[in-house]
């Protein structure tokens, strides 16, 4: 009798030790992305083992973001937080930072070797932070983020490694498109200006000239000798086109439509581009993919018709 009573309690706390490590198994990892960009690359490697919740939705510019009461619960409550990095959420550093103490927070672009970022002067020194306009050097990022979700979720760890290897497949074909798409426009028809100046990377990547009305950062506003300076670029390169951007305000762009014509010269709003935001889920630019194969078609056939 005491035999059995003895394998009765073995077994027993057995299966009471096995419960909660199945349910750690099974359990998602709760992650928090400040950006909705961030937070589909997060969704591309983690799959179904993670749940992402996006800080700041579509069109919503993170250079100005601010973080609300219930923003900062949000990311109390999270297991880990991914965020871009770079000075890109500039007014969330200081909650970013004190955040650590108590929650996993990671910059994705530290996936990305500084020495090919760009860091130009007007930036007062800082790296320029969008680094997603060049297709290759966001696919750096994957890898990073695949290291970290195996390092705190071990258990899903093959899963993320298959994801990440297939994620960057797709990005090096989106990175191939881009290329056969400015293909379509001649060398001298390759000038890109924007709200703002985020950009470059694209610029350099696949060899466009670019300009923006804005900074680096939309935090300073244009002033009136950047909109007749870039105005008097525009009239004399006959520029086919400018661009407004989903997450800027379009006065900037339309003012700066008017000083060009206030000069003799028509020059057409070619489209809006996506720059620091996703579009809405169900648009044509609700993921990192489709944002960037929406803008260079956006591009391409509003560069394309000359005046």
């Amino acid at each position: 009798m005491k035999r059995w009573l003895v394998v009765f309690l073995v077994l027993l706390l057995s299966s009471c030790s096995d419960k909660p490590n199945m349910e750690r198994q099974a359990k998602t990892l709760n992650v928090l992305a400040t950006t909705s960009i961030v937070g589909d690359l997060v969704k591309s490697v983690g799959g179904e083992a993670v749940n992402v919740t996006v800080l700041m939705g579509a069109g919503v510019d993170p250079h100005l973001y601010k973080a609300s009461a219930g923003d900062i619960n949000r990311m109390y409550e999270a297991s880990l937080i991914f965020y871009s990095g770079l000075h890109l959420e500039g007014k969330m550093a200081d909650v970013l930072e004190k955040l650590s103490s108590r929650v996993k927070t990671y910059a994705v672009t530290d996936g990305i070797d500084k020495k090919v970022l760009l860091r130009p002067a007007e930036f007062e020194g800082n790296y320029d932070p969008h680094v997603w306009f060049d297709v290759k050097l966001w696919a750096g990022t994957v890898e990073y983020v695949s290291n970290v979700l195996c390092e705190i979720d071990p258990v899903n760890a093959t899963l993320y490694k298959k994801n990440a290897t297939l994620y960057v497949e797709r990005l090096n074909t989106l990175d191939e498109y881009v290329k056969t798409k400015t293909k379509e426009l001649p060398t001298e028809r390759r000038v890109l200006i924007t709200a703002h100046d985020a950009f470059n990377y694209f610029g350099k990547a696949y060899g466009y000239e670019v300009k923006g009305l804005q900074g680096i950062s939309t935090v300073a506003e244009a002033g009136t000798a950047d909109v007749q300076g870039l105005a008097d670029f525009i009239t004399e390169r006959k520029i086919p086109a400018i661009f407004v951007e989903t997450s800027v305000p379009t006065r900037f762009v339309e003012a700066l439509q008017e000083a060009v014509k206030a000069r003799g010269f028509g020059v057409k709003i070619g489209g809006s581009l996506y720059s620091d935001a996703l579009g809405t889920p169900g648009s044509t630019a609700d993921t990192y993919e489709t944002m960037i194969r929406h803008n260079i078609d956006t591009i391409v056939k509003a560069l394309s018709h000359g005046n």
